[in-house]
């Protein structure tokens, strides 16, 4: 992983595919393993070389 890699934990994002999953908090990343707890959807592991994750700013809005 490189050091100015945006996933790291606590980092919000969102899945570009699934925004009804709404936005989700980076709980670990291990290699292109990445754990998001989405706020409607729950803990999901996602391969971080299949799904490009949209990171959110500081507000995540509705």
């Amino acid at each position: 992983m490189d050091f100015a890699d945006p996933l790291v934990p606590g980092a919000l994002v969102r899945h570009p595919d699934l925004p009804e999953w709404g936005v989700g908090q980076v709980q670990s990343v291990a290699g292109e393993r990445v754990t998001v707890n989405f706020v409607e959807r729950g803990k999901v592991v996602i391969n971080s070389n299949v799904v490009s994750l949209e990171m959110v700013g500081d507000d995540p809005g509705p």
